[in-house]
């Protein structure tokens, strides 16, 4: 899953002009199911300032979705663009399971627990095998 990048992003970048905004918007316009679950997760923490993280536990409807999500999640420039875009510190357990944290929940022990082998073992299922 490659990004789309415009021609006048490209030449920005070859001159080393590219900047955080450009780069954010080629994201939301390559990975748009990714920019969607995401933005949902960290939505979901601002409307309950009170919950330990947002989260967005929808399977992808399809590969392709699945793909733009692991894309987004798994490259450390598309992930820190997003998270600096979005304010939160980002937690991925499987295909469907992607957390918003505050960034200074990251030493919490919810924090610690999400991300650790135990909460991922514990978020696995059968039907979830192939994600």
């Amino acid at each position: 899953m490659s990004l789309d990048v415009p021609t006048d992003v490209l030449v920005a970048a070859e001159r080393g002009e590219l900047d955080d905004a450009q780069f954010v918007a080629v994201v939301r316009d390559s990975l748009p199911y990714a920019w969607q679950v995401i933005g949902a997760a960290a939505e979901d923490l601002s409307e309950r300032p009170a919950a330990p993280f947002g989260e967005h536990e929808v399977p992808p409807p399809d590969e392709q979705a699945r793909g733009q999500l692991l894309r987004a999640l798994a490259s450390n420039s598309i992930r820190g663009a997003l998270e600096r875009h979005f304010g939160v510190v980002l937690a991925f357990q499987n295909c469907h399971r992607v957390a918003a944290f505050k960034p200074e929940a990251v030493d919490s022990a919810i924090y610690r627990e999400f991300i650790s082998p135990r909460g991922q073992v514990l978020n696995q299922s059968p039907e979830l095998r192939d994600c």
